[in-house]
């Protein structure tokens, strides 16, 4: 490549300040720990892949519930100034024209632990244990009567949960799952 000699000091000059603004970055940030992507790294799989050991029950989860939920999503998760959360309405059809709540709106109920795990309560997420995030679930499972509210939720019993419209769904990758 040839370069003329009117370009060339043109060309040095870029090039030097170029360097000399990367010098003078302000150098934000660090190489993360594998202890800090751990923590970051919640992510649970439809079929219970990474659930945390812990267990929670419906009673639990209504005391849970009462504390730091009721606020937003109003008594029994019926609805307040944020989305209901339970319905005691039949899913007809497809359930599309349906309202959208846990029981008709969620395909696994692994996801619904891990929407409330790295999300809830708003506007303080990830601040609940596992153990209550899994009796939030099985309050909100009760509640749908997807569960009985004797049922103890656990990373081995909330993969085997079924939830009532999860044939309804379309899977994007079903020989992931």
């Amino acid at each position: 490549m040839f370069i003329s000699k009117k370009i060339f000091p043109a060309v040095i000059a870029v090039l030097a300040s170029a360097n000399l603004a990367f010098a003078d970055s302000p150098k934000l940030g660090k190489p993360l720990t594998e202890a800090e992507i751990k923590a970051w790294d919640i992510t649970i799989l439809p079929d219970g892949t990474n659930l945390p050991p812990g267990k929670g029950t419906f009673a639990m989860g209504a005391k849970v519930f009462a504390e730091k939920c009721i606020a937003c999503h109003g008594e029994g998760g019926k609805g307040g100034p944020y989305a209901a959360l339970v319905s005691d309405k039949e899913i007809k059809g497809n359930g599309i024209e349906a309202a959208k709540t846990i029981k008709n709106f969620w395909a696994n109920a692994t996801t619904v632990f891990d929407y409330i795990r790295r999300a809830m309560p708003w506007p303080e997420p990830r601040t609940l244990t596992d153990e209550e995030v899994y009796s939030v679930t099985a309050y909100i499972l009760g509640s749908n009567k997807i569960i009985a509210e004797t049922d103890e939720m656990n990373a081995q019993t909330l993969p085997k949960v079924k939830m009532p419209n999860r044939d309804n769904f379309i899977i994007k990758f079903p020989d992931k799952i």
